[in-house]
């Protein structure tokens, strides 16, 4: 049988939405926390309180003084890790708030 109409997955449907409406980068950045829930352990991910991005530089706004310290010596590392797993975005940099 032949397909009439193109099958989408409902993650296909989401970013046309998110094109159309001008809202990728909260995706981008639902993706982002979404990794970082699966990088840290439950205990240091309850310490993440947003993750936005404004103008290719990724926002990550941390409650823990000595997790928001940690990233932030560890800026370097964790900004060349999202800019692999997440190149379509572009991130320029990394804010620890």
């Amino acid at each position: 049988m032949k397909k009439k109409r193109r099958e989408f997955q409902s993650s296909d449907l989401v970013k046309s939405f998110a094109k159309i409406y001008g809202f990728e980068d909260k995706l981008v950045a639902f993706e982002v926390k979404d990794f970082l829930q699966e990088y840290l352990n439950d205990a240091l991910f309850q310490e993440i309180e947003s993750v936005n991005i404004k103008n290719t530089i990724l926002e990550i706004k941390i409650k823990s003084i000595l997790l928001k310290n940690d990233f932030r010596l560890r800026k370097t590392f964790f900004l060349t890790k999202f800019q692999e797993k997440f190149p379509v975005a572009g991130f320029t940099d990394l804010q620890i708030l």
